[in-house]
């Protein structure tokens, strides 16, 4: 029921999507958005949002207390949740039949004095997003998108995160954000990253694929909910129990992690929340209204929350739902009344016919010119992902100009895959000026051609103007050789720290082909397995073996770097980081190497026999030595980890899932493993757990 953004000559959109146009239509969208308040008027429109982390439970209960108790019928609903399901299947798997069962029991909970269309649904492992309108509105919402991004482990795992649908409600952009950061009340600065990580990460297609993508914060409203895990602190339970008794929900705020964050300009810049006149809405033993009274004894505390953005938001209501009982969590909600901005049909027409008179008066062979502030980048020591961004402005003359990095000739990009600019093209009109953004990153993608010298940190993008010349600019720099990136017999050959190699030594050692390690040649014995690799799963023994949730919850980033430097210099005795950091750094050291620790070329065999411990003996007996001792070594680490499960909650499931889509990888690349390929790399690898390797 929701149109496309084609159907109605009034959507600017879809005037804008007509090739014939060309640069006159990017003309005529930019002074349709200047002239916006002449040709559309304010009207109010009733929005539900809710959040609700339902701790991998299935619906027990009527949703209708939550939904629509107490309320006349919204215009729309945006209901969100967190933990829908928290089996091992969802995590690794991505499927779930809880999906099903929470979209049915809310559909079942709307309003029942209104028909409503279902506009989107949109679900990363357990955090799940849904939108609603009234039927007689479907009409008039276009321009739908919906994202996701994993804060996890290694930035990608989706057991948190944030979904995210983005939508045109008449005039007015929408965005909608569902996130779960993370846990643990000494967790406020992984929560304040993840916040982040959100916000730079979830981008949305348009209509127009000329243009870049949007960005949550390029929307006229953003509603942003979720089981944000800010807690209280600095009160202990019972004193936290006894202001929730006495009310005195004033005494508890001013020790809210959130409103210390925001107020510290940390996270959610520019956002507003309603009063918190609810006591908190997490832990409860499940069915019950009581606090926590497991081992654990959790804190009371404001996880829930709902915080918006834009102009003409009022909110109406704000409140928890105790009638529920059905998680640790209670369902939380907020009615706010929005100002969209409908067109008025005949302004309109009158408005776009005044742009296109003007147009036409200007003369076509007018050339577009600008003048750019710097044209010369010089990165420096750039490091393994770690971002450095340079930027300079484009100033427009005196002519409405389309501009854009275009690709040399052949060439498949613009720019060398380290490297992109922000935004890569775009629109200025006369005197007008934009900054552009050039981010240099290097991932394990890019590393190991840098390290061997294949590549340098040097390039020419050409700027060019759409019937005007072109302007080039040029980047140059260095690379500092990493640990990450480097192949497994490389730096088995490598004694020294590398960056205290010679670069020239570095790119010998990388470009060394893998079997010259068997050739009789005249290097020196290399190692049995690399000295970093050693240093980090050293430490975790030392330091994590009984730590809980560990390989499952996200380090730091700034710590990542720390350990990524002491591993490069060889400085381990100055290694001090959290034990999450130095676990998701070993993950991440595991991701660079060019060749996996089960090389590529047995990849499909290890599929084949996996459940056959024998022949899967066998098939790693068939790996180059460097090789077979890095997977002997983590197999015995892992086995350690296990033997101390009581403590840290692993078990070998979980580990072999981690460990499986890393030490296998399929030699095809980046193309998405069918389920039943992922499940035989974690059979593969969990038959070496549960039996000596």
């Amino acid at each position: 029921m929701v149109r496309s953004s084609t159907i109605t000559v009034s959507d600017k959109a879809h005037i804008l999507s007509m090739q014939k146009f060309g640069l006159r239509d990017t003309i005529v969208k930019s002074h349709l958005m200047q002239k916006e308040e002449d040709y559309t008027y304010i009207q109010n429109f009733r929005f539900f949002v809710g959040t609700y982390n339902v701790n991998g439970q299935s619906p027990k209960e009527c949703l209708q207390p939550w939904l629509s108790h107490g309320i006349q019928a919204p215009d729309v609903y945006c209901v969100g949740f967190q933990e829908l399901d928290l089996s091992k299947e969802a995590f690794f798997f991505h499927d779930t039949p809880k999906e099903e069962e929470w979209f049915k029991a809310v559909s079942e909970g709307l309003h029942p004095d209104a028909k409503y269309a279902k506009v989107k649904l949109i679900r990363l492992v357990g955090i799940m997003l849904l939108l609603y309108v009234k039927q007689e509105h479907a009409a008039y919402i276009s321009e739908v998108e919906a994202e996701t991004v994993g804060t996890g482990i290694m930035g990608r795992m989706g057991n948190k995160g944030g979904v995210a649908i983005r939508f045109q409600f008449h005039n007015t952009s929408i965005c909608v954000v569902n996130s779960h950061l993370a846990a643990h009340t000494e967790e406020y600065e992984r929560r304040n990253q993840d916040y982040k990580d959100i916000c730079s990460r979830m981008q949305f297609r348009q209509v127009d694929p000329s243009l870049p993508p949007l960005t949550i914060s390029k929307h006229d409203v953003i509603l942003w909910l979720g089981d944000l895990n800010y807690r209280i602190e600095e009160l202990d339970v019972e004193k936290v129990k006894k202001l929730i008794e006495e009310k005195a929900f004033q005494t508890l705020y001013a020790n809210d992690q959130l409103r210390a964050q925001v107020a510290a300009k940390a996270v959610f810049e520019g956002f507003n929340e309603g009063e918190l006149t609810f006591q908190p809405t997490y832990k409860y033993d499940t069915g019950s209204d009581d606090w926590d009274t497991s081992d654990k004894c959790r804190a009371p505390a404001w996880c829930d929350r709902v915080l918006w953005k834009g102009k003409n938001i009022t909110q109406l209501s704000y409140q928890s739902h105790m009638a529920l009982k059905t998680s640790d969590h209670k369902p939380v909600s907020s009615v706010f009344d929005i100002g969209v901005r409908v067109v008025n049909e005949e302004l309109y027409r009158k408005t776009l016919e005044e742009i296109v008179r003007s147009l036409d008066k200007m003369e076509n062979d007018s050339i577009p010119s600008v003048s750019l502030s710097k044209r010369e980048f010089c990165f420096q020591n750039v490091k393994y992902m770690q971002l450095q961004i340079e930027s300079f402005t484009i100033r427009n003359g005196q002519v409405p100009c389309q501009f854009e990095f275009i690709n040399k000739p052949d060439e498949e990009s613009y720019c060398k895959q380290w490297l992109s600019a922000n935004p890569s093209r775009g629109f200025l009109l006369p005197d007008s000026a934009i900054e552009i953004e050039l981010e240099l990153f290097v991932n394990k993608t890019t590393a190991t051609k840098l390290n061997s010298g294949e590549d340098k940190i040097e390039d020419i993008l050409v700027l060019h103007l759409d019937r005007g010349k072109d302007y080039f600019l040029s980047v140059s720099g260095n690379y500092l050789p990493s640990c990450f990136g480097s192949p497994i017999h490389t730096l088995c050959y490598m004694k020294e720290p590398i960056l205290d190699l010679p670069l020239e030594s570095i790119r010998e050692l990388t470009l060394m082909q893998l079997q010259t390690e068997d050739d009789g040649s005249q290097l020196e014995r290399p190692m049995d397995i690399p000295k970093e690799l050693l240093m980090m799963v050293d430490y975790l023994y030392r330091n994590a073996i009984q730590q809980e949730d560990l390989f499952q919850q996200p380090g730091l980033r700034l710590e990542f770097e720390h350990i990524r430097d002491c591993l490069d210099t060889g400085m381990i005795d100055t290694l001090s980081a959290s034990n999450h950091s130095i676990a998701e750094a070993l993950l991440l050291f595991l991701e660079s190497l060019p060749e996996p620790v089960i090389c590529y070329s047995v990849y499909h065999d290890c599929l084949e026999c996996s459940g056959n411990l024998t022949a899967s003996k066998q098939v790693i007996a068939t790996l180059p030595a460097c090789h077979r001792n890095v997977f002997i070594y983590l197999m015995a680490f892992l086995q350690e980890l296990l033997k101390n499960s009581a403590k840290n909650h692993l078990d070998g499931n979980i580990l072999a899932s981690i460990f499986g889509s890393l030490l296998l990888r399929n030699p095809a690349g980046h193309q998405k493993l069918e389920v039943a390929e992922k499940k035989k790399a974690q059979e593969f690898i969990h038959q070496f757990l549960c039996n000596s390797p």
